[in-house]
Parts: structure tokens; sequence; C-alpha cells
């Protein structure tokens, strides 16, 4: 599988540097060289890595590191900075920052955390599912409908997942208790109702979510 990667620098020589050397180790390679470029090529191409320099003009580094975070969770995260102390690199991992690299680096030592990093999206089995116009992609723990992104908590990814995987099969709120919540969770809970809720809002019309009173959930383009 190509890596992915997305450096965000606005030093744009940098950036391109960097994309040289990744080029040049297999990897596939993107610049931006602010944060508004970079948020709409994040949403493009999907990276795999982003290598994201912290001290951004407009949209700090630090915003974008937020935001990848919460909308696309299988995107990891080296942030660059020409401040290396404690501070900073405890900032960046507050953040959500999966690894740190203060400037000046050595590129060879940029590519093998790149690469390192990459290897913890690489999934032990994936599937991909579909319903309709909805694509549930498990390797890569992302949702589509219609080809846009669809932004789902892990809790909704979970529970897509486990209905979607079913193939219209009936799964009662038990059974998406035991599987997409931990075991220590309270059987009469109503959280599977109300994440179904948040699902459907999320996933728009036509709905692919049904309800059977009293037995359960499924997932079809149309209800039965």
């Amino acid at each position: 599988m190509t890596i992915r990667v997305l450096v965000v620098d606005d030093e744009s020589y940098l950036a391109d540097a960097i994309c040289t050397a990744l080029n040049g180790a297999n990897m596939e390679s993107a610049a931006a060289y602010d944060g508004a470029a970079a948020r709409s090529l994040i949403d493009e191409i999907r990276p795999d890595v982003l290598v994201l320099d912290r001290d951004l003009p407009g949209i700090h580094g630090d915003d974008i590191c937020r935001w990848v975070v919460d909308t696309h969770p299988a995107t990891r995260v080296i942030m660059l900075t020409a401040s290396g102390t404690l501070d900073d690199r405890l900032t960046g991992f507050d953040l959500g920052a999966d690894d740190y690299l203060p400037k000046p680096f050595e590129l060879p030592e940029l590519i093998a955390r790149v690469a390192a990093l990459s290897k913890r999206n690489l999934p032990v089995r994936g599937e991909i599912y579909r319903c309709g116009d909805v694509r549930l992609d498990t390797s890569r723990r992302e949702v589509t409908r219609g080809g846009a992104h669809v932004s789902l908590s892990p809790k909704e990814f979970a529970v897509l997942e486990v209905l979607m995987g079913a193939a219209g099969a009936v799964i009662s709120a038990e059974d998406l208790l035991a599987q997409a919540w931990d075991g220590n969770a309270d059987p009469y809970t109503n959280s599977p109702r109300v994440t179904i809720s948040h699902l459907r809002k999320k996933l728009g019309e036509p709905r692919i979510v049904h309800t059977v009173a009293g037995s359960g959930y499924y997932v079809a383009e149309v209800p039965r």
C-alpha cells in the first residue's frame, strides 16, 4: 500500500524538499503552504500521515491538529516546530499529535518517522461495506455518502460497522451493546437508541438505518 503524506509548512522550499525526499522513498506526497489549503487537501486526499508545521500563519497548526483529530482520526500527525522544549512537545501531544520533531531535522529521520506512523494505520483485516451510496472502510476508519466524507464519532462508527457487517440482518440493542460497547455496559442503557439517532442525522436522507419495533436495527436502502 502506498503511503500518502501531506506536508504543511509556510516555508515552501522546505515543504517541497520534504515532498521530494518522501517521493524518493516511494511515498505519495503533496504540499500545502497555509492552513486553509491544508484543510482542503486533507479532505481531498485523506493522507495517512500529516507532516504539520505548528507555526502556520492564518489557521494555526494547533487548530489544524485539533480539527484533524476530530474529523480524520485515521490520519497520523507529526508536528514540526522551531521550538523543541519539553513544554512545546507536551502541548503538541495534548493536541493529539502522534509525533513531534523540532527544526532543524534530518530528512532521513523524518522519513523513518513517517514510515513508522503509517504502519499504525495498517489493519490486520480490512473490509469495505456498502449500502446504497454509503461506503464504510474499516481499514481507514472512514465513512462516505455519495463520495462525501461523513464525520462520525468512534462509537457511531462502531455501531454502523456492526450493522453494515450484518448485511441486512436485524441486530438487537443487546447485541449492539455486546459488539460496540465494552462488557461493562449497562444492559438497560438507552445508548444504542441515542447513538442510532445521531447516526441517522449524520448520514442524512434517504435513511439506511431502520428499526424493527421490539427486535432491533438493520441497514438497507429501503425499509422492509
